[in-house]
């Protein structure tokens, strides 16, 4: 079921306005520039200083708990990283776009795909211990972000960066088919009539797609920016902005790849071994992955990445092949692979939304006194600088883990069933999603150890 939200007056001029989400992204970028330089000559104490409680406690928050499972890729349309470059590349702030500084170069053709991303983002997780608690880190890596994001519009088109190399889009792209939003053509054969495909190619009202997708054949959110340019440039009225039932896009057969599969057990193996570093009661573990460089750094970086890329997959493979093998399918082993990999995409989000509710709000009240001192420079601008720190939802915390990891097993559950039937029917769809949901009882029971025993 889905509503389409531009036939409400207001909203569809809200959406096609390009003041709001501007005046949002000024903001956001005003607070980005603010937390590298926080980061670079603030306080070295880094729960009072505001790029690491604003960036991986505050902004984590925002993202994890609220604006990937109800808004998809809601953060990338308000993101300030791309904004610098974009303005260079289009050669305007505001309105159609001018000639630009860009070279416009198309983005290498084996390269098209998010495993840049996943590199990217496993790079960052394993240095995460240190970039979450040294500011400078932290000042030094979103800096890095703002320097290639820049660099990457003045010789690519578009926001190559968002598309191919940002890590932090790579797995909101991947969870965004769970949300409950989504951009779409209203009717595809207005789209094939349509010669001029102003939504991509750009218009006199806006610019064509940032994100390199064609509006008139998008069926999933995972590369979809929801930028609204398509809303803006489209010439026959034929995009929506829809709310639908969550979880739509993973009842979607086409368009599923090895590399999108890789990214859910990239992301739901980094969860599992968050939670045990961060939340976990294995000092030697701990001191590892905050001792960059060291001998058992290197053997934490070594088992962080065979975990990943080894151990997960390949015990997924195993259940996939028992299950392939009992339903007597005949479909091979790599598209089963692949297909099942999305069950984990439910099962991951609840697995990062379970450590981020003890995480967050065990470190959330660290906010208020910053909000008065950023830089750790003995400032009191709010009176709220000696508030001292206290853990919230102590004793809910758990009943909230329990419930969202079971609701995500759940989820998983009727996922692989929806996906064994789509080759399957009868008892052997069962006996197909049976191992695979077996596989998704064991690691929810691991998750709780982690962060609920």
């Amino acid at each position: 079921m889905q509503r389409d939200l531009t036939q409400i007056p207001i909203v569809k001029a809200t959406l096609r306005s390009r003041w709001p989400q501007l005046i949002i992204r000024v903001i956001a970028l005003a607070g980005f520039v603010f937390a590298i330089v926080a980061g670079l000559i603030g306080t070295p104490v880094g729960n009072h200083n505001f790029s690491i409680v604003f960036v991986w406690i505050a902004w984590w928050a925002l993202l994890m708990l609220f604006a990937v499972p109800f808004l998809g890729r809601g953060w990338c349309s308000i993101c300030p990283i791309p904004m610098p470059g974009e303005w260079l590349q289009n050669g305007a702030v505001l309105g159609p776009q001018k000639k630009g500084l860009s070279l416009g170069h198309k983005w290498p053709k084996r390269f098209r795909n998010i495993w840049l991303q996943n590199i990217a983002f496993t790079l960052v997780a394993l240095f995460s211990a240190t970039i979450l608690t040294q500011p400078s880190i932290t000042g030094i890596v979103l800096l890095i972000f703002l320097v290639l994001a820049i660099a990457t519009s003045l010789i690519f088109e578009r926001r190559a960066f968002c598309r191919y190399l940002c890590p932090v889009g790579g797995f909101i792209g991947l969870y965004s088919q769970l949300a409950p939003v989504e951009v779409r053509v209203k009717d595809a054969e207005v789209c094939a009539a349509h010669i001029e495909k102003s939504c991509y190619i750009g218009s006199a009202d806006g610019y064509g797609c940032p994100w390199l997708v064609y509006p008139g054949t998008l069926t999933k959110n995972t590369y979809c920016g929801t930028c609204l340019e398509c809303l803006r440039t489209c010439t026959q009225d034929n995009v929506a902005f829809n709310l639908r039932s969550f979880g739509a896009d993973l009842q979607q057969p086409a368009g599923r790849r090895l590399d999108e599969a890789f990214k859910a057990f990239i992301m739901l193996g980094a969860a599992m071994i968050y939670s045990a570093v961060m939340l976990g009661q294995w000092g030697a573990l701990k001191s590892a992955a905050y001792s960059v460089g060291s001998l058992p750094w290197l053997e934490y970086a070594v088992a962080f990445v065979a975990f990943i890329f080894g151990v997960l997959p390949g015990l997924f493979l195993i259940a996939v092949a028992v299950g392939r093998r009992l339903s007597q399918s005949k479909e091979t082993l790599k598209k089963t692979f692949v297909a099942f990999a999305y069950t984990l995409v439910p099962l991951g989000l609840a697995a990062w939304i379970a450590f981020s509710i003890a995480f967050v709000f065990s470190n959330i009240s660290y906010l208020w006194p910053t909000l008065s001192d950023p830089m750790g420079q003995g400032w009191n601008l709010l009176g709220t600088a000696n508030v001292s720190w206290t853990p919230y939802l102590t004793s809910m915390a758990p009943l909230l883990q329990t419930l969202v990891l079971l609701g995500g097993l759940a989820w998983a559950s009727v996922t692989a069933r929806r996906i064994a039937a789509e080759k399957l029917s009868g008892r052997r769809v069962m006996l197909q999603a049976l191992p695979v949901t077996a596989f998704c009882f064991v690691i929810t029971v691991g998750l709780m150890g982690l962060l609920i025993a």
